[in-house]
C-alpha cells in the first residue's frame, strides 16, 4: 500500500455502516409503533370485555329479579289473608332491601304518579289524582323502575 492510499479515507465501509444504522433505526421505530398499537388494541379489548361482562351480569340480575316478582306477590297475598304469616313480612322486607329491591310507594292516599303507577281504573271527577287501592305492588331495582305498581285512582 502506498502512502496516498493509506491517507485516503475509508468511505465505503462508513457509508455502509451509516445505511445499516439508519435501516436498523427505521426497523426499531416500526416495531415500536407496532408494539404501541398492539398495546392500545389490547387495552381497548380489555375495556370492551369488561363492559360486556358488566352488561351481561346486569341482564342476568334483572332477569332473576323479574322472575322473583310473582313469588313475592304470592307471599304478599298470603300475608294479607293469613295474619299468622305477619312475621314473614319483616323477613321479606329485609331480604328485598338486601337485594336492592324496593317497593314503590302506592298506599291509599298516595299522589298518583304515572312514572311509578299504572292506573287500571279511575273513579271520580276531581282535579287531584290519588291512589285509592293497590292491585299489584311495583318495584325499583337498584334505583330503576322494573315494574310500576298497578293501582286504582280516585280523582278528588
Amino acid at each position: 500500500m502506498n502512502k496516498d492510499e493509506a491517507n485516503k479515507p475509508v468511505e465505503e465501509p462508513v457509508a455502509q455502516q451509516t445505511d445499516e444504522a439508519a435501516t436498523a433505526e427505521a426497523k426499531i421505530t416500526e416495531l415500536t409503533n407496532d408494539l404501541q398499537r398492539t398495546r392500545a388494541d389490547f387495552e381497548n379489548y380489555r375495556r370492551q370485555a369488561e363492559a360486556q361482562r358488566e352488561h351481561y351480569g346486569s341482564v342476568v340480575k334483572n332477569t332473576t329479579v323479574m322472575k322473583l316478582l310473582p313469588l313475592i306477590d304470592d307471599i304478599d297475598r298470603a300475608i294479607a289473608v293469613n295474619e299468622s304469616l305477619k312475621p314473614l313480612e319483616k323477613s321479606l322486607e329485609k331480604t328485598l332491601k338486601e337485594l336492592k329491591l324496593e317497593r314503590i310507594e302506592s298506599k291509599a292516599g298516595t299522589v298518583f304518579n304515572p312514572d311509578f303507577h299504572d292506573a287500571v281504573m279511575v273513579e271520580g271527577d276531581g282535579e287531584k289524582e290519588v291512589v285509592s287501592e293497590t292491585l299489584r305492588s311495583g318495584y325499583k331495582y337498584e334505583g330503576e323502575i322494573i315494574r310500576p305498581a298497578l293501582v286504582k285512582v280516585e280523582k278528588k
